[in-house]
């Protein structure tokens, strides 16, 4: 089988219709299947998935268990040469598919690629980065790019030419396509991340083991971005982010800087609150 597509889904049913449609235009030729993991949605997702593509294989769970773990259940099942997990607000191009294949079969050195992400209006969505250290973490932590924003160009690849292909660090997980044989080799995703940042230590797994990670522009896909996590509270989202930071820093980094980065996070928290003090006071005045 050519291969094997994972959608991880949670309350986004129409956009996931949308995106199942675009890859059944994108099939052609191609031997493949499409997992949908949906993640116990209460917007009759599954029913629509079964009643309306009932050749994608379909897992429900009755918890939402996170990005990473859901991929895993499907990963083990897939029988491609390889696998894309593909988010769910995602609309690949007729085309998309076989690009991408037919690039990844000609470069057996790649093992891990994503494609040229576009928004709705055909801007390029900048998603290359370097692997995270402690000086950008803490800069994202203490919110200083909101005061001096070029403070992070450097792990944010600014400069990078989405024109051209390239050996990168990191790459985003909407769009990510993994060589089956580096599953075998390096593994499945790692289930401690809940959601951010599991994408960013597969990368960093895959380097490790000697193993190359790449951006093409040879295919496109439209990115919708984030419509399953636009639903989640602000709060819960920096707990997710925060979480996650700190399973990478623990995984990859010294426990000193794992423990700066703990430390800034207190910090982080303080400032956010004499900040929200001092709004108040002034709003009263």
């Amino acid at each position: 089988m050519d291969l094997s597509i994972i959608i991880v889904s949670w309350n986004v049913r129409e956009k996931l219709k949308e995106n199942l449609r675009a890859l059944q235009k994108a099939r052609g030729n191609l031997d493949m299947e499409v997992f949908v993991v949906d993640n116990n949605s209460h917007d009759n997702t599954v029913a629509m998935v079964a009643e309306q593509f009932p050749d994608v294989k379909l897992i429900k769970n009755n918890e939402n268990l996170g990005f990473a773990k859901a991929n895993n259940q499907a990963i083990r099942q897939t029988q491609g040469d390889f696998v894309l997990l593909l988010n769910p607000d995602m609309k690949v191009k007729p085309d998309t598919l076989i690009n991408m294949l037919n690039w990844m079969r000609a470069s057996s050195q790649i093992n891990v690629a994503s494609c040229k992400l576009i928004d709705e209006q055909g801007k390029v969505i900048k998603h290359v980065r370097k692997f995270p250290k402690l000086w950008d973490q803490l800069m994202v932590i203490l919110k200083i790019p909101h005061l001096f924003p070029k403070v992070l160009n450097k792990y944010l690849c600014s400069d990078f030419n989405y024109g051209q292909p390239a050996k990168v660090d990191s790459i985003r997980g909407s769009f990510f396509m993994i060589r089956k044989e580096t599953i075998t080799k390096v593994g499945l995703l790692d289930e401690k991340y809940f959601i951010w940042f599991e994408e960013v230590d597969y990368c960093k797994r895959v380097k490790q083991a000697g193993g190359q990670i790449w951006y093409t522009p040879v295919a496109e896909s439209i990115d919708y971005v984030g419509q399953s996590f636009n639903q989640v509270l602000v709060g819960e989202k920096q707990k997710y982010f925060r979480n996650s930071q700190l399973t990478y820093f623990k995984k990859h980094h010294s426990i000193g800087e794992y423990y700066i980065l703990k430390l800034a996070w207190v910090l982080g928290m303080i400032i956010v609150w004499v900040g929200d003090r001092r709004s108040k006071r002034s709003n009263h005045r």
